[in-house]
Parts: C-alpha cells; structure tokens; sequence
C-alpha cells in the first residue's frame, strides 16, 4: 500500500510519513465541508469587523470614555499631585474692586489631538482645598502711590509659588488682570501701577512673565471670559458626537462663504448682582441690523474670538454677545425706586399741600415690601416712611419704568442692543441674584419656571411681615438668608421677574433657564475662561511632539496587529485561506494514493520482487 510522506513546511526533523487508511476523516474533508468551513471563516471575519469598527465592543468603549468625560467635569475634589512631572501650571490674579485674588490652575500634557482644548482644572492643596487667596484692599487704593503697586500683589504671589514645584515655575505663565476698580481711575494712574508691576514682578519671581500679562480689562472681556469658563465646564467646547447633547447650527464668524456647521449647544449666562447685571450667549447667525447706528453699537457687544490652538480650524470659533448693566443690579435698583419714591413723594406734598410719609402715623404705601412692615428710607432731613402692601403685581408694573426699556427693535435694558435669542434652542444659566431670589427664601432654585415662581412670590409678598419672621426665627428659610433678604425679598422677585421677562424678553413659556449659585458643585470664575483662551495656543507645542512621534513610529504602528484592526483580519482570512488550500492539497494527494493502490494490485509480481515502495511527495 502507498504512504503519504510529509516532508516540506516542517523542519527536516520533523519528516514522518502516514498512511491514507489512517488519516482521520476531516482531514480530507468533502467539497461540501470545504464550503462550509470557507462560509464560517467568512462569518467570523465578517463578525470581527463589526465588532471592531462597527457598533461593537469598541463602539461601546467610545461611548463609556464620553460618559467618564461628562462625569469627569464634576469637581475633582483629589488633592493634585505635584509630583507628576506632565503637569503644568498657570496663574491668574484677578485685581478687582475690593481686593485681589490669585488662582492657581493645573492641566496635564495636551493629548496631540487639534481637536480638543487642554483640560485646565483649579489646583487643590493636600487638604483638597482649592488654591486660592485673597488679600485686601483693592489695587486701585494705590492710585496715589503705584510704587508699592508689587509689594500689595507679592504675598498672592509668594502663596502661589509655594504651591507650584520650583522646577515648574519658568514655565508657568502668570496673568494678573484688572477689573472694575482700575476702570474707574485715569489712564495715567492705570498705566502708574501697572508699569510698577511690569518692573519689579520679574525681578522677584521666576513665573512666564512679561508685559502683555498684565492690564485691566473691560466689561466685554470679562463677561466673555465668563461665559467662556461656565461652558469649559459644562463640556459645551468637547465637540465629540453625542447624541444626549442638543446641538445647534452655527454660521462660522469671518468665513468668506457663510460655512456652517453643527456643534453643541452653548449655554447662555445671567448674571444680577448688587450693582449691576450682564447678559452673555452665543450668537450662532449672522444678524442683521436695524441701522448704521446700531451696528456700530453691536459692534462693541459682540466679541468674536477662537478658542483652539489653530486659526485655520473653525470648530472653536464663537460669536458672544455680552452686555452688561450698570445700576441695574438688585441692590442698585431698589436705590434708585426709593430715590423715586421719596421725589415724588415730596413734589406731591408740595403740591396738595400734605404730609404723607413725613411720619409712622401717615406711611407712604409700597406695594415691594411685605404686608405690614414698616420701613425708613432718605437722608436724615428727607425721611419717608414706608408701609408694605405685599402686591406682587403692582409692585412689577411700578418697577417697569425703571427698565429704561424703548420700542426699538431688539433692544434690551436702557435701549441697549440685543441679538435675537432662539428660545425654542438655547439654555441658559442665572446666576447671584437670579439664584437668591428663587432659593434663598422661595425654594425652588433650578429649574425656572415662571408660573410657580410669580404664583410663590405673590404669596411671599401677601404674607404679614410678623409671621415671616417667626418662619425665619424657625430656620424654614436658607442658612445663608438674613433678615435683609427677607426685608427686600418682595421688591427684588419682582425686579428679577421684570429684567427678564420685559427687559429681556424671555417668554413666560421658557422652560431652559436654570438657577444657580454653582455648576457641577464648584463656583466658576471668570479666570477660568481667562487662562483658557489665554493658553490656548499652548497644545502646538504637544501636537508637533506628537507628529514626530507619529512619524518615527509609522512602521511600528503600520505593522502591529494588535493597533491595526484591519491587518489583523487580513492575516486572518490569509491563514484561513492557508488551511483550506492545504486541505484540498491533502484530498488531491488522496485521491491519487488510491489510483496508485489500484494500479498496484493489477502488477502484484513487482511488488513480490521490489516490495511497497514509499511514494514521496512534496507539497
């Protein structure tokens, strides 16, 4: 009988002959089993691929890393670790009116993706506390002696540089940045100070500093930097898919041909504090305007800028508007209704010849005061007594006035310029005031909702002032609340409800603006925003590294199965294909050892006188 000798593919040791009569049976398959097994390697190709690049395990994989990013924007509350050497540092002191504060940020390496923004966080100290220190007074105390402008900043400093790793400090970039304080000085005194700094701040620390670090920036520039800041941590600039997020088409600001593109929706800022209140969103369209006039005005509100590292990219370029208000703040305007109030007050009584107001007997009736308190308001030699009504509405129709509000179109507070809003596709943030006057009292910060809100406010204002202070004496209000809060609670519900509902314009339908006082649990500054746009073309210097990196790494990466899903199903399918054409081999060299058996039986007498000769065979 004739062997099969199997003498190639192997190493010479392993030469072994078999016979056909032993060779197992799905070693010499049918036609119809080699179809089956090419139909099964063809399936689990077909089923490598769609799990790999399709909606498989990797799919799944992306969409876990986007939840750990949304989730990674809740605070880090973990100490940072300044042992890491991929770690880099930033600082910001924001010189306001009152006094000054240091921020201290931290960021890891960018990753070399053009795409996304460096992921900047606040620096926290062992005891996980954010960095942060604030000395008083104001840098604008030193108008008359700017010589001293470097010795005032140096302990924020020195607080910072103990904080950062030495080996850190020349490159790290220090900002220190000016606001309402220094505005309000001449520009010669500005310039005093800030030139002291530009001097003596090198001589005495190591940080990246140099003269375009330092000056006092406007109300745009700050408001920009908020609402930059707010949507950094919100995830509003993180561009991946998702389909969770709303988007919104945007119209890129100083393309040439009207390029549009669809992104994430950004959330727009309220802010009302005692002062004054601002406004700030995104303005996806290009807007049209009424006039010569009052595109001269847009001009000074919108702000157009790109956030990304590259200028030539569009993705990050944002058109905001932001406006802010002087006067119209909650404590501000509550001072200029009772300035009102006591003018017209004293014009009547000269006129009628009466004395309403002049005593506790005879009290001038305010609606914007809870029922029944009683209230002194003017200078000594002009005191007006007050008595609360608690009307909720009355009380919004006489602050209306006070809006300055015209019937030019898109016009806001004080007839100021105002781009359309789309209120079926915008969310927006309230923040201070807008926040207060929905929590601190009425419960219900949030999620705003105009109905329940005017409906708590009235009852809050119809309440007696007596039984007030028993709920406040009962702590039923927030810990925070004082009687202050409760006193001017009424006035300011109303001011709040009025400034955005006549002076802004948002329907009383609204359903997407959400009071608060923090986003995912940590107060957003507006130096966040600051040090982002101003590191932001810090990532170039990663992204040429990681070219480089590509580019002597390519036949490493081109070859490796393991990061190539493609070649590892190409070499799959050719190793398939290798056994089943090994396999026919073997039924050919089968079929042929019974043709020869059969030709041996026919001439046994060469067998008795030769013996079975071994029938080789190479493959």
């Amino acid at each position: 009988m004739g062997r099969i000798s199997i003498s190639c593919l192997f190493p010479a040791s392993w030469h072994f002959s078999l016979s056909p009569v032993v060779l197992p049976r799905f070693l010499l398959p049918s036609f119809r089993q080699l179809l089956l097994l090419g139909l099964l390697a063809g399936v689990m190709g077909l089923l490598y691929l769609l799990l790999v690049t399709g909606k498989g395990q990797y799919s799944w994989l992306r969409e876990d890393r986007h939840f750990h990013t949304r989730l990674g924007r809740v605070p880090d509350m973990e100490a940072t670790d300044t042992n890491n050497p991929n770690l880099n540092y930033g600082l910001v002191v924001d010189c306001g009116s009152s006094g000054s504060r240091v921020f201290v940020y931290t960021w890891p390496r960018h990753n070399g993706n053009p795409h996304e923004l460096l992921d900047i966080k606040q620096m926290r100290d062992k005891h996980r506390k954010p960095v942060v220190m604030k000395i008083k007074p104001g840098i604008s105390e030193y108008a008359s002696t700017p010589d001293k402008a470097s010795d005032y900043i140096s302990p924020l400093l020195s607080f910072a540089a103990q904080h950062i790793p030495k080996n850190k400090h020349q490159e790290t970039p220090l900002y220190i940045l000016c606001t309402a304080g220094m505005r309000v000085l001449p520009e010669s005194q500005q310039e005093a100070l800030l030139e002291d700094l530009r001097t003596d701040i090198p001589v005495n620390f190591n940080f990246l500093f140099s003269d375009s670090h330092v000056e006092v920036i406007s109300g745009k520039q700050e408001g920009v930097y908020a609402w930059i800041g707010i949507n950094f941590v919100l995830g509003r600039f993180n561009h991946v898919e998702d389909e969770h997020e709303a988007v919104v088409e945007v119209q890129v600001p100083g393309s040439d041909q009207q390029e549009t593109l669809v992104r994430k929706r950004t959330a727009g800022v309220l802010d009302m504090g005692g002062v004054s209140t601002q406004i700030a969103y995104e303005v996806p369209k290009t807007v049209s305007f009424a006039s010569p006039q009052q595109e001269e005005i847009a001009k000074n509100l919108l702000a157009e800028f790109n956030l990304g590292c590259d200028a030539h990219r569009t993705e990050h370029v944002y058109r905001v508007y932001v406006s802010t208000f002087l006067g119209f703040g909650g404590n501000a305007a509550r001072k200029r209704y009772e300035e009102n109030l006591i003018s017209t007050t004293q014009i009547q009584n000269k006129l009628l010849a009466q004395h309403q107001g002049e005593s506790a007997d005879s009290p001038i009736l305010d609606p914007c005061l809870p029922a029944d308190l009683q209230d002194e308001v003017g200078p000594q030699d002009q005191r007006v007594h007050l008595r609360g009504t608690g009307d909720f509405d009355r009380c919004r129709l006489l602050l209306q006035p006070f809006l300055n509000h015209t019937n030019d179109t898109n016009t806001s507070l004080n007839g100021v310029y105002q781009p359309p809003i789309d209120f079926t596709n915008s969310q927006f943030y309230g923040f201070s005031e807008f926040f207060y006057c929905t929590e601190d009292v009425l419960r219900m910060g949030g999620d705003y909702n105009s109905t329940k809100y005017s409906n708590a406010a009235k009852s809050y204002c119809a309440t007696q002032w007596k039984t007030l202070k028993e709920r406040f004496d009962r702590g039923l209000y927030a810990s925070h609340a004082d009687q202050h809060r409760l006193k001017y609670q009424c006035f300011k519900s109303a001011w709040m409800y009025e400034v955005l509902h006549s002076g802004f314009a948002f329907p009383a339908a609204y359903e997407n603006l959400r009071t608060a006082l923090l986003v995912y649990d940590k107060e957003v500054q507006w130096t966040l925003g600051a040090i982002l746009y101003r590191t932001r073309f810090l990532p170039l210097r990663d992204i040429q590294q990681e070219s480089l990196k590509g580019s002597h790494s390519h036949w490493h990466h081109s070859f490796s199965f393991m990061n190539n899903h493609y070649l590892f199903l190409a070499c799959f399918l050719v190793v398939v294909l290798s056994i089943l054409l090994y396999l026919l081999r073997l039924r050919r060299i089968h079929n042929r050892s019974t043709l020869l058996r059969g030709a041996s039986a026919s001439v046994q007498w060469l067998e008795e006188g030769l013996g079975s000769p071994d029938l080789p065979v190479t493959l």
